[in-house]
Formats: structure tokens, sequence, C-alpha cells
């Protein structure tokens, strides 16, 4: 029996890259999906779509930015007039940046962490409001949350504001039953990869991208979205069920 049967899980910022992977990879396990998207419709129905014909189970997409907490509200009472009821959450929706000190405005540090630290904040308090004794969490951070990089300190900071409020909020949840854990992925092989992924190397190495990747990364090479997506469905199932405050490095030995 799949470990995820008769589960409904939301996976936000889910029409493509690590989302989409999770989205799949719980309704492989049984789980009906709804995913959110900001922009791009085409691709997240692309995601729905590809998620009935796989796996056979039901899935929806819903339009919701996570930079607003209102549509971060009305986004969870779709789910749950849809489905009845909400178990899962698997919080993935963010947005990437690099900035210099100098060069990042008050609008850019108000955007990052509008998505990447308010929007999970309160898609967990919303996601809480349906959820039952059993509910299960996962927030997302990265590595860079404890590895320094050139031009990153508001992306790493809106990161490690994740860590610090999943290990708080596993204190007021734990009682209800419901665990909140976080993952820290490193380099992934995704779209945001492939236009920042760059960013992440020193141009000054008198070596080539790849061998500064292969010095990087203890296994030599970036991840892929189902490595992401492995670890996620295993903390959102029952197999995890005495885990919670958490945070898992999912970065190929990153160093």
């Amino acid at each position: 029996m799949p470990k995820l049967e008769g589960k409904v899980a939301i996976v936000t910022g889910a029409s493509r890259g690590i989302g989409q992977g999770i989205a799949l990879q719980l309704a492989q396990e049984g789980a009906s999906v709804a995913i959110s998207y900001t922009s791009h419709p085409e691709k997240a129905e692309e995601t729905v779509k590809a998620i009935k014909q796989g796996t056979g189970v039901d899935a929806i997409a819903i339009q919701a930015d996570s930079g607003d907490v209102q549509q971060i509200e009305h986004m969870m009472e779709k789910v749950v007039q849809h489905y009845g009821k909400l178990d899962l959450l698997a919080s993935n929706a963010g947005i990437e940046y690099f900035g210099s000190l100098e060069e990042v405005r008050q609008e850019d540090f108000d955007r990052v962490f509008a998505v990447n630290t308010r929007g999970q904040y309160f898609a967990v308090k919303y996601a809480v409001k349906h959820m039952k004794e059993g509910g299960h969490i996962v927030c997302s951070s990265s590595v860079s949350a404890t590895k320094p990089f050139m031009k990153h300190a508001l992306y790493s900071a809106s990161k490690g504001a994740v860590e610090v409020m999943v290990k708080n909020l596993s204190l007021e949840l734990g009682p209800r039953g419901i665990t909140i854990n976080a993952i820290a992925p490193g380099g992934v092989q995704t779209d945001m990869a492939s236009s920042y992924g760059k960013q992440y190397l020193n141009p000054n190495l008198p070596i080539s991208e790849e061998e500064q990747t292969r010095a990087m990364v203890a296994l030599g090479h970036y991840g892929k979205p189902q490595d992401i997506a492995n670890l996620v469905t295993f903390l959102l199932s029952d197999q995890a069920s005495w885990i919670t405050g958490q945070t898992f490095h999912i970065d190929g030995g990153t160093h």
C-alpha cells in the first residue's frame, strides 16, 4: 500500500523544478495533491495532468502569490473546500536573489523575505488551521543558510530564518500531534539553477565551472528534483512521525 494513500497534500511553488518533483512523488505514494503557482498557469496544468495520468490520483492547481498572506489563506481554504481536509504541507515556494550590500534595495529585501520567510510562516499557520493530529509539514531552507556565498546575504538570511522558525514552531505543534521539519537543498538541476548556478561559483578561480562543482560537492555533481522529493516524501509520511524541529541537508556533501 502506498504510504500516503488517502492523504491530501499541498505543495507550494510546484509548477516546475523541485516543487514539481515533490508533487509527483507525493502522488505516486497515493496522496491527492494541490499545487500552487504564481505565474505560468500552463506549466501548472501540465503538472496536474502529469499527476492524474501518471498516478491516477486527483490533483488541482491554485494560483496564489506566496508573498501575499491573504492569498495564502484563501489557497488553503480552496484545498479544504475541494478535498474536505488537509493533511500535508510541502512549503516549497521561494525566490532566488543575488545582490551586494550596496545593490540591495528596500523593495528587494521586502520581496525576498515576503516570499521566502513570511510566506512560509503563514503557509504553516493557515495549513495547521485545517490539520488534525498526524499532520506533517516540511518547509524549505537552503544550503546557503549555513554556507556563505558572495552577494548572497539577503537570500541566505531569509532561509536561515526558516530553520529557526521550524525549530521553534515544533514546540507549538508537537502537542497537536503535528510534525514540522525543513530541508536545506544544495545545487539541484532545475531551470532556476540554470539561471543562477554560475553565481555560486568563483569567477576568479583558474578552473572550469565543472571543476569548481566537483571541488565544492563531495559527490561531484548537482542533485535532481527526485533526490529532494524522496526526502520530503519520507518526512511527510508517518514513517517520520517522531522527527520534528529539524533541518535536513540534502546537498551531495556541499562544503
